[in-house]
């Protein structure tokens, strides 16, 4: 594998949440804004990133019997700082998303991106396959929550106080509806299919 698929392959043809269901806890949890989605991106990708690279850095120094530990600990130690920095200088967008963030510790995105590729592929190799893997992730939150806030409340959050208006308020029912877990679910659902359908048009057109 070249270091170009190494990048794209997390974006969409190893997407972790279309193609690994991964990660689906926080999808369907904190896409209720398209802030939010941002936010747990930016999160996710600060300890995938640096995650991926220092396994890289250490793989061949830790024991084999020891290094799902070792993994756990690094990743940890990269959530507190994340953790530390929301709470200092984005402390509404830190109550938001609440225990996802320390969550992140488990995400079985990062857990699996140490175990599969960072230990046993080089730092730059484990680098670029955290961008794609973290653009995929983030892709996906930004385009759920887009579509749960625009039928939720007719308008777009984009950060802060920047807010787009598009339509009118769609009224209580979509509002409660598009505001409840259930509906990310099954709007992930339609999403992952269309993934499907789309992947397999383009596997019978390579045919």
């Amino acid at each position: 594998m070249n270091r170009k698929e190494v990048l794209l392959n997390g974006i969409w043809k190893e997407n972790p949440i279309f193609v690994s269901l991964l990660g689906l806890c926080s999808t369907l949890a904190i896409t209720l804004n398209v802030e939010n989605a941002l936010g747990m991106g930016v999160a996710f990708t600060f300890v995938l990133i640096l995650s991926n690279v220092i396994i890289s850095l250490v793989r061949n120094i830790v024991p084999n019997e020891i290094r799902i530990p070792v993994y756990i600990v690094i990743v940890a130690a990269l959530v507190v700082v994340v953790e530390m920095l929301m709470a200092a200088f984005l402390p509404g967008l830190y109550n938001s998303l609440g225990i996802f963030i320390p969550l992140i510790v488990v995400n079985c995105i990062i857990l699996g991106r140490a175990e599969a590729f960072a230990s046993q592929n080089s730092v730059y190799d484990s680098f670029l396959d955290a961008i794609g893997m973290s653009i995929g992730y983030t892709m996906v939150l930004v385009v759920l929550s887009l579509v749960r806030e625009f039928l939720a409340d007719g308008s777009i959050t984009i950060w802060g106080n920047l807010r787009v208006s598009i339509g009118e308020d769609p009224g209580t029912f979509f509002t409660d509806f598009f505001k409840a877990p259930a509906s990310a679910f099954i709007l992930l659902g339609i999403f992952i299919g269309l993934a499907n359908i789309i992947n397999n048009s383009l596997k019978g057109a390579k045919k």
